[in-house]
């Protein structure tokens, strides 16, 4: 009998040890590798009936979906954009929250070679027409839900590249319902050759001196998070999954999309609004959650909560990356579940590359080691190798090729893809430091990207909101230490001349940056001041900022 939990290993080449730690591991794809194809409609020609997906939401409704009904739903999605006349290479914006059509989108968008791009529902009007210009989007295909149609119709009234919009959990005037339109389509499709090399997603990733970077990722990029879900998240055909990221988040692609699936487990998706510590813990409980990963200020509110109260013995693996983990939420978290936190550390142009892999014995903070995926190293500003201890940025050696698991490129931004990628060296623009066991230490950006409760947020773009306030002369957006979230955004202000600080002004700008751009964006601490430091050129200097808030 074919064993399931063997089906990845057609696609990679690997080394473990009699205790089944990876030692070594690398892609090992034909050149029409894809995912929908190997893997959805794979293992769905072997085990039909197994269960690919279990989606849950607030309201108590639940689907379960078998490998051969995403193998299914997935071509008559490909069938109905085909219909609707997308072409190879166009793109589709998909804001669908955390709602099951996202996963039949994205894995037929995959089969016929069309370009996805997951997205927050968190965006405003100012985001979507930038995302629409900057990638020439065709298609957008929104959850009905709250003001997000709304938004993207006002976009639209800009941008007007936009052929057709889909809808989900929903109806309105001038939108095809998703769901709907895709029954009227075979559920049998003719494989559509792609290459490995060929567009497949693409994410907006936030930076810290200009506006969201477009990460394009190929083929391969799906069978490299092979290695994150069985080498960290340690999943298999018994697993039941649940990573809590929304699908707007390369964190999605993580732990609900790809890697999971490969090794035959079943991904759990809890379809929720706002984050609620106590109902997620019930989940866990109550559907016997065996795999879990979320950002630490998720397992501090765990354990603020009263994580004794739940009954979470059913888990038997936690996974923890987005920020530097806290040594007292993972020794209070062993001390309640008997698991040790398994921190681990990737970009949005990365898969997993560094982390407590299984079999590891994890230090509290450290991110582990190198992946076998990757050659790592910490380097000086001119690139040399440093020693032991001493912080430097953290970089991939890509040894003058393509490499299989970093992006392809910043789409449409070759200063920005040669900046960050040249003599043969990704520079990640965070800074660590690796001690004697090769066990590397985050210490922070080089650049001054804020990492808050799990999202990356660029400061320039709230800077960029903030400056349009009448009463704001200059401003500095910095990350703030937070006890209960790890870091918060903080916005420094010099006031225009005729205003005063107060406690009404605070209020007033956070409104303004939350009715502007993704509320979660927002500044939780404003601090007005009489001058901001700068060089000598001129520039702010965010670091004196930011030691000065951590004294």
């Amino acid at each position: 009998m074919y064993d399931l939990n063997d089906y990845y290993k057609q696609f990679v080449t690997e080394e473990l040890d009699k205790e089944g730690r990876v030692l070594n591991f690398a892609l090992n794809l034909k050149d029409n590798y894809n995912f929908s194809y190997d893997v959805i409609d794979g293992i769905a020609a072997i085990e039909p009936d197994r269960v690919a997906i279990q989606w849950i939401n607030e309201e108590g409704e639940e689907h379960k979906f078998t490998f051969r009904e995403l193998s299914e739903k997935s071509n008559q999605v490909a069938n109905m954009f085909l219909a609707h006349g997308a072409k190879k290479g166009d793109m589709v914006m998909a804001v669908l929250k955390r709602h099951y059509e996202f996963w039949f989108l994205i894995y037929g968008l995959m089969k016929i070679g069309v370009v996805s791009i997951p997205a927050t529902d968190q965006l405003m009007v100012k985001d979507y027409i930038y995302r629409f210009e900057s990638a020439s989007v065709k298609y957008v295909v929104a959850t009905g839900e709250g003001h997000t149609t709304n938004q993207i119709e006002e976009s639209i009234e800009t941008y007007k590249g936009i052929e057709e919009k889909f809808i989900v959990h929903g109806t309105k005037d001038g939108w095809t319902s998703f769901l709907e339109e895709i029954e009227k389509y075979p559920k049998t499709l003719d494989r559509v050759e792609t290459n490995i090399d060929e567009t497949m997603l693409l994410y907006f990733s936030s930076g810290t001196t200009g506006y969201p970077k477009m990460v394009l990722h190929n083929y391969r990029y799906s069978a490299s998070h092979i290695l994150t879900a069985k080498h960290w998240h340690h999943v298999d055909k018994d697993s039941l999954h649940l990573t809590i990221s929304d699908t707007g988040w390369g964190k999605c692609a993580w732990g609900k999309l790809f890697g999971q699936l490969a090794c035959g487990a079943t991904v759990f998706i809890y379809d929720f609004g706002r984050f609620n510590p106590a109902k997620m813990m019930q989940v866990i409980q109550d559907y016997g959650i065996t795999s879990f990963c979320a950002p630490p200020t998720m397992y501090r509110f765990f354990i603020k909560e009263g994580i004794e109260n739940y009954d979470l013995s059913k888990l038997k693996y936690a996974t923890i990356a987005g920020e530097a983990l806290n040594p007292e939420v993972f020794n209070k978290f062993y001390e309640y579940t008997g698991l040790k936190l398994m921190e681990g550390f990737g970009q949005t142009e990365t898969v997993i590359c560094a982390a407590n892999l299984y079999g590891m014995e994890p230090k509290p903070g450290s991110m582990g080691r190198p992946v076998p995926l990757y050659n790592v190293d910490i380097v000086d500003e001119e690139g040399n190798s440093l020693p032991n201890g001493e912080v430097g940025e953290m970089v991939i050696r890509t040894e003058g090729r393509k490499h299989d698991s970093l992006f392809t490129e910043y789409y449409r931004d070759p200063e920005g893809t040669a900046l960050a990628w040249h003599d043969n060296l990704y520079h990640t623009g965070d800074t660590a430091w690796r001690d004697e066991d090769g066990y590397l230490w985050y210490v922070g950006r080089t650049d001054d990207l804020i990492k808050a409760s799990g999202y990356r947020i660029g400061p320039f773009e709230i800077e960029s909101v903030l400056m349009e306030h009448p009463s704001v002369l200059e401003c500095a957006v910095t990350g703030a230490k937070d006890e209960i979230r790890g870091n918060v955004v903080k916005a420094t202000i010099v006031l225009s001349k005729g205003y005063t600080g107060s406690d009404e002004l605070i209020k007033e700008l956070q409104a303004y940056v939350k009715n502007a751009t993704a509320p979660y964006k927002y500044p939780r601490i404003v601090e007005f001041v009489d001058e901001l430091p700068k060089t000598i050129s001129g520039k702010i200097r965010r670091v004196e900022i930011r030691n000065k808030g951590d004294k």
